[in-house]
């Protein structure tokens, strides 16, 4: 009785003390998101990130390029082959609960042959080969007493969702990378429209001082002046025409095509989302890729840890053989027989050198990792998001200024060749420094609008969106 008791009592404390090997994961209690876009905090129900990409690219041309970039991008097909592996061994890790099967049919053929044939040791050696064979039956079942296969289901159902994150995160770079590229040659083209512009006025300036010289109203320096800044603006012109050609170049290599002319709208064909707000900071949590990875490094590490605390306790293992065997060629005159084995095997670690208290202390560091990279992750989005914002603000601000001052030098401009014409106040020098500060501000202007436009992107992007 007293026997009966101890081993009712050791299974009761066993069963008691893994319990928590039993338990879901829980996102820690010092994991906190307040304030963490700093004073870009919002305190609205949706954010930029809610929204789906269609509703923030409303380009018709730059919505056909990320469709054709989510159906063709190399990274995007690689991600779903991820998904696939993933969800293979998750199917494993589910069947792990059934027995394992095994047939292995055998055949035996044994005897002692006399090499020279001899009669007399016949009877005593035998007469020839004797011919057996079996059909066995094995299966083997590891009984899930201490959870050691449900947190390895655990995990890898961790591993299909961190896969599927990591397609979602590749599909919000995608996008962002494609209209930020999409906007560039949108800049480049009003770039180069000015440039262009520019160029023929300034050859027309050359013309202009070359005349005054051979008038005497003019000198070879003013000349060499003008020529030297005419052809910095004709090589400005081909850089732009290189940095065109290989955003373009890119951008076909993003979409998973050859390289070729991209077809793109202006630059004001941008919209500004009406709602370009942070959203609840928790939000973040659930939308952001890189986030949600670090969560689930997180919840991985969590069931490795119960995983390894289960090594601690025993493992019950129960195995069953049936086979028929016989002799070959006498099967009706001598049938054969059934052999049938059940067996039950329970094992307790008692020493391991160690082995199995060192990766219980593992998991349990790696456990701090993930916590720390998990709040460090949060601490990189919430500025990530706090710098697009102040990049939004920023430029939104300098714009109206910046049109001010492309207004400014326009009215420089048309004033200094008012007065050169009709008094002799101003040389034609100062007409050619107002031109230049004139195209100076407009390349400006253009950068600034841009800026706008790819502050709202990184904006999208930082808060999670983009995979809807």
């Amino acid at each position: 009785m007293k026997a009966i008791r101890l081993i009712v009592i050791s299974t009761l404390a066993l069963t008691l003390s893994s319990c928590g090997l039993y338990k879901n994961y829980e996102r820690p209690t010092e994991i906190s998101t307040d304030g963490i876009y700093g004073d870009a905090q919002s305190g609205d129900s949706l954010g930029l990130g809610d929204l789906a990409w269609r509703e923030v690219f409303t380009d018709p041309q730059l919505q056909q390029l990320i469709e054709r970039a989510l159906a063709q991008n190399t990274s995007m097909r690689q991600a779903d082959l991820r998904i696939q592996e993933a969800q293979n061994n998750l199917r494993a890790a589910k069947l792990a609960f059934f027995p394992s099967l095994a047939f292995a049919p055998s055949g035996t053929i044994s005897g002692i042959w006399d090499p020279s044939n001899r009669a007399e040791y016949k009877g005593v050696m035998g007469n020839g080969a004797t011919k057996t064979y079996s059909i066995p039956v094995a299966a083997n079942w590891q009984v899930d007493c201490f959870g050691q296969l449900r947190n390895a289901k655990k995990g890898s159902e961790v591993a299909v969702e961190n896969m599927q994150t990591v397609k979602q995160a590749i599909q919000t770079a995608l996008v962002a990378n494609i209209a930020n590229l999409y906007y560039t040659l949108a800049m480049l083209d009003e770039e180069l429209a000015i440039a262009t512009q520019t160029s023929e006025n300034w050859r027309q300036n050359l013309e202009v001082t070359q005349r005054l010289m051979q008038a005497g109203q003019s000198n070879k320096a003013a000349v060499a002046s003008t020529e030297a800044q005419y052809w910095s603006i004709q090589t400005s012109v081909v850089d732009l025409q290189y940095s065109i050609r290989q955003i373009e170049n890119t951008l076909s290599a993003l979409i998973g095509e050859t390289p070729q002319h991209i077809s793109r709208g202006a630059l004001d064909t941008f919209q500004t989302p009406s709602l370009c707000t942070t959203g609840f900071p928790v939000s973040l949590l659930a939308r952001r890729p890189d986030v949600r990875q670090a969560e689930l490094a997180l919840a991985s590490a969590f069931y490795q840890k119960n995983q390894a605390r289960a090594s601690f306790y025993p493992a019950l293992n129960i195995s069953a053989t049936g086979q028929y065997t016989n002799s070959l060629g006498s099967m009706v005159v001598n049938p054969g027989g059934i052999i049938a084995a059940l067996v039950g095997t329970l094992t307790q670690p008692l020493f391991a050198q160690g082995k199995i208290r060192a990766a219980y202390k593992n998991t349990l560091a790696e456990m701090e990792v993930a916590t720390l990279g998990f709040q460090q992750t949060l601490l990189d989005a919430g500025s990530e998001v706090n710098t697009a914002m102040a990049s939004i603000h920023a430029a939104k601000a300098k714009q109206e200024l910046v049109v001010n001052q492309v207004n400014s030098l326009q009215d420089a401009v048309d004033a200094t060749q008012a007065l050169m014409k009709h008094s002799n106040q101003v040389t034609y020098l100062n007409v050619l420094t107002a031109q230049s500060g004139l195209l100076g501000a407009q390349l400006a202007e253009v950068s600034n609008r841009f800026a706008i436009i790819s502050a709202t992107i990184d904006l999208y992007q930082a808060l999670g969106g983009g995979w809807q």
